[in-house]
């Protein structure tokens, strides 16, 4: 009769996860169709998946899903959210913001790691939203103020998410105030054009935290050294980022993807507050040092050595 129970459980989560992933891959359709928006490059559920939001580390929380990672910085001045996921994805974002206690009517700045549409696909609908300040390196800003269509490897087929202009432009060790948050903006393009990472500092009742998060420097499969029409200098870039990186100074890290620093491994949804768990320099160095192996395999490939 277990066994039985078990079985009716299991079969009925599967058919939930198949309805709501049908139900986005719908809301994504529906929303491409309003705004003459190409189809999706590439998709993966993990990127819709729920869940749960939780505080991090003092002002610091994940608002994001479980593979495409957004996070909001509160202040009693507003708040800035980095990351928003893929279009449509700005419902599950509020929701989360507001489960924590907070207005997403207060998000006062919109940062994010990098421009490609499944870190920027929500930007528009929560500028909207909300009336935030939209602050982008300025090397991305071109790709955001055309949908990505102007992507230096997805680009030249119209539009994959709706246009933002930005409001103001980033620029390597620039610093981004609100109230007492000062967040230092890193310049580490590669990935793409304008690829950015963010260190700055928290504080609980106990001690302060120096954060990073990271844009990790993966390689698209697509992207040729020494570089391409669209992007003559992309294995310069490539160079001096993995350089940069390696030396960064923090207490605990995060990326824009959870699988780069295994948040699933790291916090479970029903644990407490506990934010030493990021606290892994070695999975850092290790993250960093795989980007560093597939650039060298990259160099051999562009010389024609096995």
């Amino acid at each position: 009769m277990l066994s039985r129970g078990l079985h009716l459980m299991k079969k009925s989560i599967i058919c939930f996860t198949t309805l709501l992933l049908a139900a986005v891959l719908s809301l994504f359709s529906i929303h491409s169709a309003a705004q003459k928006l190409i189809p999706l490059p590439n998709f993966k559920p993990s990127w819709v998946q729920e869940y749960k939001p939780f505080r991090i580390a003092g002002n610091l929380y994940y608002v994001g899903s479980y593979e495409l990672c957004s996070y909001l910085i509160t202040t009693p001045q507003g708040h800035i959210l980095i990351n928003t996921g893929l279009p449509g994805s700005d419902t599950m974002i509020r929701r989360h913001v507001e489960e924590l206690g907070f207005k997403i009517s207060d998000v006062r700045i919109l940062l994010t790691n990098q421009v490609h549409f499944d870190h920027v696909g929500g930007f528009a609908a929560i500028k909207k939203m909300t009336g935030a300040q939209v602050m982008i390196e300025e090397m991305d800003a071109p790709v955001l103020a055309d949908g990505g269509n102007s992507d230096f490897l997805m680009g030249g087929h119209g539009p994959i998410f709706q246009a933002v202009k930005a409001d103001r432009l980033l620029h390597d060790r620039d610093t981004v105030r609100l109230g007492d948050m000062q967040i230092v903006v890193l310049h580490h393009p590669g990935h793409t054009k304008g690829a950015c990472s963010y260190l700055f500092d928290v504080k609980d009742e106990a001690r302060k935290y120096r954060i990073l998060i990271a844009n990790i420097p993966t390689l698209l499969d697509d992207t040729k050294f020494p570089g391409m029409p669209t992007y003559t200098h992309v294995e310069k870039d490539y160079a001096y980022t993995l350089e940069a990186m390696k030396n960064l100074q923090f207490d605990l890290w995060f990326a824009a993807h959870a699988g780069q620093f295994d948040l699933d491994k790291k916090h479970k949804p029903d644990d407490g507050y506990h934010p030493e768990a990021f606290a892994d320099r070695a999975g850092y160095d290790k993250a960093i040092g795989e980007c560093y192996q597939d650039y060298l395999k990259r160099l051999n490939r562009k010389v024609g050595n096995p």
